[in-house]
């Protein structure tokens, strides 16, 4: 009875480890993935779903986007699930900048995560009332050099994309500008539109019916290079500030540990999608340039932000609200 005992387990030990391996041997992926991402709404999250979209056709699984709404939970949700390239995270610059911006953030991004691909770009554009004395960056540099801090700016709430561009901004110009707050970035339009500011970062989607109107006027993109989206608008780099560059940035990670090869795959695979014209249009649509490159590049590109928008932060006391 003891030997038929042990020549079970042993079968079924033998069962087991045999169906890991043919397992193992499987081509990624082999089932659907979970993309988890803590945006509502917005052009992360649709940004998002456009990565879905495009990687179910190209992988030939099924990509669930799982969203886990606004806050810290989906970001803990997808470092510590389990590294095999079956949980995925997409995630715009707020998940690198937030430990910059308050304390006790529950993560580490360099420690939990690595970066797969970056999938866009989205400047934002340095927009003046048309009532402003200035028609490029250069005059508005030397306007507000002439009227310390008598020059305002509107953002959403503190660390928002258009306040730490404009704080930036101000840091390598070397001018003062005073900043009004809003609640949202609708709110700062309205503000620009009407005359109650004279300057807003606004994004590159949103503010395009107003500059075309004549009700704003753009001087500047704020990305290193000209933007597909408004390829006569000088850059903040080459109009004055050498080396000025933000954008807001979203990409595509895994929890860390995730093996080289499946990072890869996923790395190579995004870069064909995003690039489609479809797709690229739709991204066009949102505001947003499509990137690509390689884990190593994203990685690159997230350090530097970490160290050029961490000593904005730090500088001008920027705490998230």
């Amino acid at each position: 009875m003891l030997k038929r005992n042990r020549l079970a387990s042993a079968v079924v030990v033998s069962t087991v480890l045999l169906s890991s391996s043919v397992a193992s041997g499987q081509p990624y992926p082999n089932r659907p993935i979970r993309l988890v991402t803590s945006a509502v709404g917005g052009s992360t999250d649709f940004a998002a779903r456009l990565v879905a979209t495009g990687l179910s056709a190209s992988l030939g699984q099924q990509i669930i986007v799982d969203n886990r709404g606004g806050g810290v939970v989906g970001i803990e949700i997808a470092a510590k699930a389990a590294p095999d390239g079956y949980t995925l995270f997409y995630a715009g610059s707020l998940l690198w900048l937030l430990p910059l911006l308050q304390d006790h953030v529950p993560y580490d991004t360099l420690r939990d995560f690595v970066p797969v691909s970056l999938v866009v770009d989205s400047p934002n554009i340095v927009l003046v009332h048309p009532g402003v004395a200035a028609k490029s960056v250069k005059d508005l540099i030397a306007l507000a050099k002439s009227r310390p801090g008598a020059l305002n700016y509107g953002s959403g709430g503190a660390g928002s994309s258009g306040h730490l561009a404009a704080e930036l901004f101000k840091a390598m110009a070397g001018v003062e500008l005073t900043r009004i707050p809003f609640k949202g970035t609708g709110p700062a339009l309205a503000a620009i539109i009407s005359g109650e500011i004279q300057i807003l970062m606004g994004s590159s989607g949103g503010t395009t019916p107003h500059i075309k109107s004549g009700r704003v006027r753009a001087l500047a993109i704020t990305s290193a290079r000209r933007s597909g989206l408004f390829p006569d608008l000088p850059t903040v780099g080459e109009s004055g500030v050498p080396g000025y560059e933000y954008g807001q940035t979203s990409g595509l990670f895994a929890p860390a540990k995730t093996p080289a090869a499946i990072v890869n795959k996923l790395s190579q695979e995004t870069g064909k999608v995003i690039k489609m014209p479809d797709l690229k249009e739709k991204f066009a649509a949102g505001g947003g340039d499509v990137e690509g490159g390689t884990p190593q590049e994203f990685l690159a590109k997230i350090k530097s932000e970490i160290a050029r928008l961490g000593k904005v932060i730090k500088e001008a006391r920027i705490r998230a609200e």
